[in-house]
């Protein structure tokens, strides 16, 4: 019965070390094509070669055989160090992930007889979002009985659209949502 345990453990570990993670590219031995086209450290394509006879070639060079692109025929294998290869690649996508923009959902709340001034603050806030890239949601918010004048936080609402509609493009129109109507406005893009 220890027997059983113990082989059980031997191929778990066993199984431990062959898993491969699905982003990272395969690399010497784990590469199964049977025939790639091989290019050397400085980008040269040294023709079509074994795959024994590229790992070969790769160890003699002490660097690693790395499958760069699997969707051509045959496939592209790079002579290149690994541990550069994966810094260079996650450097990459460290860098695209830092230029992509992300825009957050900012709220202006307000009530429908909101006074001019109080307006205006509202409405600075709200181009300050969307100058900054964020997304606007308007809220115009009632309590009790005066969810009857919805249709002056619709006016407003609109009001508030045209006046920025510079800077602005309505992405959801004026809907009424429980005790609130809202609105949703997004920076306009800078396309022309």
């Amino acid at each position: 019965m220890k027997d059983n345990n113990q082989n059980f453990v031997l191929d778990n570990k066993n199984n431990s070390k062959n898993k491969i993670s699905r982003n990272s590219p395969l690399i010497n031995e784990r590469i199964t094509c049977s025939k790639i086209r091989l290019v050397d450290s400085n980008g040269e394509q040294l023709g079509i070669f074994n795959t024994p006879e590229a790992i070969k070639l790769a160890k003699q060079q002490q660097l690693d055989l790395v499958l760069i692109s699997d969707k051509s025929d045959p496939p592209v294998c790079k002579i290149i160090n690994y541990g550069k290869y994966k810094f260079a690649q996650e450097k990459k996508a460290k860098e695209i992930r830092k230029k992509q923009q992300t825009s957050h959902l900012k709220e202006v709340k307000m009530r429908y007889n909101i006074e001019a001034h109080d307006y205006k603050v509202r409405l600075n806030q709200a181009t300050r979002f969307l100058k900054s890239g964020d997304k606007v949601k308007a809220t115009v918010t009632f309590r009790g009985r005066e969810i009857q004048h919805a249709d002056l936080a619709f006016v407003l609402l609109k009001k508030m659209a045209s006046e920025l509609e510079e800077i602005s493009d309505v992405q959801q129109l004026p809907l009424k949502e429980g005790r609130a109507v809202l609105m949703i406005l997004s920076p306009k893009s800078n396309s022309h």
